[in-house]
């Protein structure tokens, strides 16, 4: 009898672009997949298209109303005790934390908990941020203590804060780089001609280093550099730590920095740009990176975890201190000035696409855990 393999994810954009291959490939290995979503957009037809079943959970990623949360747990609990999973995959925060409880109080035979970063809340070391992993100690604790579990990181120094934290066994934990990318979609390697152009390609976050970004590039206009600015991404209303659209029409009167939204074809946009730049101040693995390394594209990023390990320092990228403009303008400044360091590093980042990124290698990856978690669980 074939499995049931349910993912739950909070954005459906985000599985998508991170977790779709997985599902299709979990799908021919003759699991039955389905998908649980909390905020659904157009995409929806791709799941149905490719005969993937899915529901919809009241999940909210921005928030901490007590109301809500418990409406989201009966949703997961419900939809469990309707489904009756053989493997749940828990994709971000609230998911391996509500779910994770729900599968050891319902006994799911199965759990796979994937932690693409520790975000806000590991970020801030202010009184809400103690306050709030005070309360979470435990939570994570139980979520995380599945019989049968592993737990997916991005980065050993998310295992490590966890671990001291004390809520992780490592002898769960594996680590994955990232979600992939299909280097099929990045063909186009060699540098555009002109005037050279630095994108950054993300959610519109104060942590994920928008506002270093700009400084940045004011500081560069005023050192007479000659370069083009991108700010390739949205607004995140549901994040606190969104930029507000009156900062956002300041940006774009300012004329230095041109934005351009969000972007389906990031491919598109990489092979008409030379340098790519997140400062982002934590991450698990950014894709944006990744993607970046397979367009054969030199990086700027911040020292930080995530960051640091998606570029072979001062091979594929440079590193910059975290919130410090200044430097960043430096790093940037110190690539647009030399063509033959920028492309070199484009290429290094290129093989490392190759040897650590591919998406089959990080699919199989995925499929393997469900095998491995199948086999240890007696049917």
């Amino acid at each position: 009898m074939n499995k049931t393999l349910l993912i739950i994810v909070s954005h459906l954009s985000f599985f998508i672009s991170h977790r779709l291959e997985i599902a299709l490939s979990a799908k021919k290995l003759g699991y039955i997949v389905k998908v649980a979503v909390g905020e659904i957009d157009s995409d929806i037809k791709y799941l149905s298209e490719n005969g993937i079943e899915s529901f919809h959970v009241p999940i909210q990623r921005g928030g901490i109303n007590p109301f809500k949360e418990a409406k989201s747990i009966i949703a997961l609990w419900r939809l469990f005790c309707q489904l009756k999973p053989d493997i749940v995959h828990l994709v971000s925060i609230k998911p391996y934390l509500y779910g994770g409880i729900i599968a050891r109080l319902i006994k799911v035979p199965s759990v796979v908990s994937a932690i693409s970063g520790l975000g806000t809340l590991f970020i801030q070391n202010d009184f809400k941020s103690r306050f709030l992993r005070s309360i979470l100690y435990q939570i994570f604790r139980f979520a995380f203590g599945h019989y049968n579990q592993k737990l997916i990181f991005q980065n050993q120094e998310d295992v490590n804060t966890l671990i001291k934290w004390g809520v992780l066994n490592k002898k769960k934990v594996l680590l994955i780089p990232g979600s992939g990318v299909s280097l099929n979609d990045f063909t186009h390697l060699d540098e555009p001609n002109g005037v050279i152009t630095v994108c950054f390609a993300g959610r519109l976050l104060r942590e994920k280093g928008v506002n270093e970004f700009v400084s940045a590039a004011r500081l560069l206009k005023k050192r007479n550099i000659k370069a083009n600015f991108l700010l390739v991404g949205d607004i995140d209303s549901k994040n606190p730590s969104t930029l507000k659209a009156e900062e956002l029409e300041q940006i774009k009167n300012e004329g230095i920095v041109k934005i351009l939204g969000h972007q389906k074809n990031i491919a598109k946009i990489y092979a008409e740009s030379h340098i790519v730049c997140l400062p982002s101040y934590r991450e698990g693995l950014p894709k944006s990176l990744v993607e970046a390394a397979a367009a054969s594209r030199a990086v700027v990023t911040t020292n930080v975890p995530g960051c640091k390990d998606a570029i072979l320092p001062n091979k594929s990228g440079l590193l910059v201190p975290v919130k410090d403009p200044e430097k960043l303008a430096d790093a940037l400044q110190l690539l647009i000035e030399n063509d033959n360091l920028r492309v070199s590093m484009g290429k290094v980042g290129r093989q490392l696409a190759e040897k650590e990124f591919v998406i089959d290698k990080i699919v199989k990856k995925h499929t393997d855990i469900y095998k491995l978690l199948s086999q240890k669980y007696n049917y």
